[in-house]
């Protein structure tokens, strides 16, 4: 199975669908406009089945379902077989598929257990949209194992109707992105709602700022329990209830991961000193491999241990404090941007001869895109000719990934072997 956000475009979609091998495609509504897209450019593509009722060249979900069998058996799998892709954003062009296995849904139970802290009789509300990572911790397998009632709303992020929700509904746990709980944090409506129902709260995807912690803390008398983890694990380091929380920090790892920060030779760093997060021994959490990837997969598994591609420091207590990306994908919102999947789509465009993408700090979003562009002969840098690029950029790929702000220069700066100097661009 492969999961698939509805923000993402036709050729997202493509591009999965072929690497994948993918045979059918299930869609509701908001996904129909970019598989039709698509569609006639992915061969391998058989079977397209509709949620929502009838629709020309679609098998009804529905229809289906009234037509099958009662009698059902599962199928007999092992800890170790490939159950599902995620696909994660890295600094190639093309997103790396995540191979996880059955073995998986032990470790959605162990981070329910311990971090979302769930019992029979919550409810419990992830905002996570169920293409994401985290919607498979959250929404399904590990409220599951716990007997914990699931909420949905659909819509998109409006700070009065989520409040009101929350009340309306009594949510006893909510998972909410950082940048959910920041713009919270900065509304009227927060100091004014009713959240006594919520008796946990928990945040991941980036860092969760401590100002915005504490902000809740003082309305509502909710901690909100910031925890670490990525598409080709699950919840590796987390603030756990009982554990006293440092704002700002990551917390501690989680039962039975062995986290360590090392430095480049392998070794374990002292206390305060930044080094890269690494994950020693295969815990069931752990990917398998990038799909048909090879290479990609032995970047990151080296001599017994997994490198996450992040930096952080541990204190003296055993706290891990983030530092930020070893490579350059960018963390916007909660969301990961490879800047060559952006660069990729801007150079599309008639105007853009060269491009390189960097984060740009934003107090709401952490960081957004920043796209550096050099033009052609033919055009001039202007306003209009920004916003242009940024709506071919929002028509051809996931929207989130758009460069929110961007620069016309002449050159980009580079090495004597032509490759961008970021580094340059972010300072």
């Amino acid at each position: 199975a492969i999961p698939c956000a509805p923000q993402l475009r036709s050729g997202d979609l493509k591009f999965r669908a072929e690497h994948s091998g993918s045979v059918a495609v299930i869609s509701g509504p908001e996904g129909i406009e970019e598989v039709e897209r698509m569609r006639g450019d992915a061969p391998g593509l058989r079977h397209f089945v509709f949620l929502g009722g009838e629709r020309d060249g679609w098998e009804s979900y529905e229809t289906l379902m009234e037509g099958a069998t009662e009698d059902f058996t599962a199928e007999d799998t092992a800890a170790d077989e490939g159950a599902f892709i995620l696909y994660t954003s890295g600094t190639t062009k093309h997103p790396k598929g995540a191979l996880h296995t059955h073995g998986y849904t032990h470790a959605a139970w162990m981070q329910a257990r311990y971090w979302l802290d769930l019992k029979e009789g919550d409810r419990l509300w992830c905002t996570s949209g169920t293409g994401w990572a985290k919607s498979i911790w959250n929404i399904f397998l590990g409220p599951w194992s716990q007997g914990t009632e699931i909420f949905f709303h659909e819509g998109g992020f409006d700070p009065a109707e989520r409040l009101d929700l929350i009340e309306r509904y009594d949510i006893s746990v909510l998972c909410q992105a950082p940048t959910e709980y920041r713009l919270l944090a900065k509304t009227p409506e927060l100091e004014r709602a009713n959240l006594a129902s919520i008796r946990h709260a928990v945040s991941a995807g980036e860092p969760l700022n401590p100002p915005v912690i504490e902000r809740w803390k003082e309305l509502h008398g909710l901690t909100i329990y910031d925890g670490y983890g990525q598409t080709e694990n699950t919840l590796l380091v987390g603030n756990y209830p009982g554990l006293e929380v440092r704002s700002g920090s990551m917390g501690k790892p989680s039962p039975g991961c062995d986290m360590r920060i090392i430095d480049n030779e392998g070794n374990e760093c002292p206390p305060d000193e930044p080094g890269d997060i690494a994950l020693f021994g295969r815990i069931p959490a752990l990917f398998k491999e990038y799909w048909e990837q090879p290479d990609a997969t032995e970047t990151v598994f080296r001599d017994g241990h997994y490198l996450t591609g992040d930096r952080a420091y541990r204190d003296a207590n055993g706290y891990l404090w983030f530092v930020g990306r070893s490579d350059d994908v960018i963390l916007s919102a909660g969301y990961r941007i490879g800047p060559f999947e952006v660069e990729s789509i801007l150079i599309e465009h008639p105007a853009v001869v060269e491009s390189a993408v960097v984060p740009l700090s934003d107090e709401d979003r952490g960081s957004v895109v920043k796209a550096y562009i050099v033009v052609g002969e033919d055009y001039e840098p202007s306003e209009e000719l920004a916003k242009e690029i940024q709506d071919y950029c929002k028509e051809n790929t996931a929207p989130y990934k758009y460069p929110r702000s961007i620069e016309f220069i002449d050159d980009l700066p580079k090495t004597t072997s032509g490759k961008i100097r970021r580094v340059e661009l972010r300072q």
